[in-house]
């Protein structure tokens, strides 16, 4: 148990750092695979490898995880910084030591897969076994896949390089308003553009990207290399672009990517509603990229407690059922939870998890609406996890990043259901109308805005086409005009927003928020609408881990993605609260 109340209890993984030290020095020894080399032709030979391989990686995971935790607990601990690099290297050199794996198995006849498929020793691996019979096509020779394995940190360095450009060397200035100077941060940007003074807006958004504009050619030509990485990686593996090779590694049909591209072009006249109506509400002549966040309804907020506002999320996650409800009691009671800012701590929040112990759940808690609705997000995180890790096996427990946001934003759905129910201030009705529309601006529209960019990124390079400023930033500018409609001005400044955005940096990730709020609505609703059968259904999806495609898994709670049925429900929900906020 944790000193504090209001810290995690990392000594559920490991007691101390020395001990932390003992395991990776154990670990490292074990980092010899070579016995399997050319052996897993045989069924119980590939058998016993999955069974070192699951040995080795549980443990790594354990040691990944502690360093991060340690690490995020107080950056400023030089001693975590050591242990992270220690683990990027041992996550290198068994990435290198097992890359005969995948062509091996390969090699294998579909008719030897397919026995290993059904053969009940290997159960635990079916459906790992599936995948790489899917993709026996993509996979080439060991040389070829030890060299691809080995340059995984040079693969990478577009990423880093970015990171570095955003975190480091990013001119960022300084904001003055009235007689004060405001350095501006990530951070901090984005508290000013929410700000009720419309000058602090446009200060702090013409700052911020007079940075990004200043390193406009490097942005370019790191994202440039990134993209041209992409496919030449999916070339290599025999794609026909790099979207079908991001698709198949998560085993996600196309007709899901198309399913949402179609879906979100199609209701964008719903959203240009929204803004416009949000423009009436700000009283503007004109609005600006710098008003759109800016909160329509003032001077409502949730100003809890933390333990009350645990306690709201428990009463407001009641429909999924007292069991659901006495683990987040637990997780509370039993220090999954670091609650409070604190010295070099990291910003931000997140949900991680170990297979062998609990998960786990970092806050930086502030008594405001967001912060109540962080609680119920990242909760949901660790109880999918929690579910996972206790009805799956370890081959099969940890879920792909495809489904990850699902049970998440399911609990958020749920969370202001509830509130709205129990509303009877006006205004803080119309704040809670506000909040959900919010949310799915900018988790489902905004999102795929940014798959869209991709598609036109990694399209314009696959046909042979360069990228650079110019047509980085006027093929954004275009879909920024599309998507937000007549009502709002495009600044100069919006068309490079794609230059700040992290996750270009990994290929085609944005569009599964879109797909996860989709699905999320649709559980959500079919929670509040069925009761018990629907709560069923939703569990058995939270415990099924990666045992089959997450396509397929969110069937189990009721969501077909290859239909048009849930992208039709959310679009059907989006505009009902659209329209009560309106007439609110």
């Amino acid at each position: 148990m944790a000193l504090n109340k209001y810290t995690w209890a990392t000594e559920d993984i490991y007691k101390t750092d020395e001990a932390w030290n003992e395991s990776y020095a154990k670990l490292e020894k074990s980092l010899d695979f070579s016995e399997f080399v050319g052996k897993l032709g045989s069924a119980q030979k590939f058998y016993d490898f999955c069974k070192k391989e699951e040995s080795f990686t549980r443990e790594l995971g354990k040691l990944s995880v502690y360093a991060m935790m340690k690490h995020d607990e107080n950056t400023k601990i030089s001693r975590y910084d050591s242990m992270n690099a220690k683990i990027d290297t041992l996550c290198s050199q068994y990435a290198g030591a097992t890359a005969f794996v995948r062509p091996e198995l390969t090699a294998l006849s579909e008719e030897v897969l397919s026995s290993y498929i059904s053969n009940p020793l290997l159960k635990d691996y079916d459906y790992q076994l599936k995948t790489i019979l899917k993709e026996k096509k993509h996979v080439l020779s060991l040389p070829e896949e030890k060299l691809l394995a080995e340059g995984g940190e040079v693969f990478s360095s577009f990423h880093d390089i970015f990171g570095k450009i955003d975190n480091a060397d990013l001119p960022l200035g300084v904001v003055e308003h009235k007689g004060e100077k405001i350095q501006l941060t990530h951070g901090t940007y984005s508290v000013l553009l929410q700000s009720p003074d419309r000058n602090l807006r446009k200060k702090a958004f013409k700052e911020y990207y007079k940075a990004y504009i200043s390193l406009i050619n490097v942005i370019s030509s790191t994202y440039y290399g990134n993209v041209k990485k992409n496919v030449y990686i999916s070339k290599a593996r025999k794609y026909g672009s790099v979207l079908e090779r991001a698709l198949s590694g998560e085993d996600v049909p196309e007709i899901v990517y198309q399913n949402l591209l179609k879906s979100v072009n199609k209701a964008l006249p719903t959203l240009h509603k929204y803004v416009s109506a949000k423009k009436k509400l700000l009283g503007v002549n004109k609005m600006h990229m710098y008003d759109m966040y800016v909160p329509v309804v003032e001077g409502v907020d949730l100003k809890l407690e933390y333990d009350d506002a645990y306690e709201l999320v428990i009463e407001g996650l009641a429909p999924l059922g007292k069991d659901y409800c006495d683990l987040l009691r637990k997780a509370k009671d039993e220090c999954w939870i670091d609650v409070y800012e604190g010295e070099g701590k990291r910003s931000g929040a997140y949900s991680v998890a170990v297979y062998d112990t609990h998960p786990y759940v970092l806050l930086n808690y502030q008594k405001t609406t967001h912060d109540v609705f962080t609680i119920a997000h990242e909760m949901g995180h660790s109880l999918h996890s929690y579910f996972s890790n206790a009805n799956q096996p370890y081959a099969k427990a940890d879920y792909t990043i495809f489904v990850a946001e699902v049970a998440s934003t399911v609990n958020e759905v749920l969370l202001v259901r509830h509130l709205l129910n129990k509303a009877t201030d006006k205004k803080l009705r119309k704040y809670l109308l506000s909040y959900m529309l919010e949310m799915i601006r900018t988790t489902l529209f905004r999102q795929t805005q940014f798959s869209e960019f991709e598609t036109i990124a990694h399209g314009l390079v696959e046909k042979g086409e360069p990228l650079n400023k110019d047509n980085l930033s006027e093929e954004y500018l275009k879909l920024n005009k599309k998507y937000y409609g007549r009502s709002v001005i495009s600044d100069e400044e919006i068309k490079y927003e794609w230059s700040r955005i992290p996750h270009f940096y990994r290929a085609f990730y944005v569009y599964k928020y879109s797909t996860g709020i989709i699905s999320a609505l649709a559980i959500a609703d079919r929670i509040l609408s069925e009761g018990q059968v629907a709560v069923d259904d939703y569990f058995k999806f939270l415990s099924s881990g990666a045992k089959d495609s997450p396509v397929e898994l969110l069937k189990l709670a009721g969501v077909d993605l290859t239909s048009k049925k849930p992208f039709e429900q959310a679009f059907k929900m989006f505009k009902t609260v659209l329209d009560e906020f309106i007439n609110a």
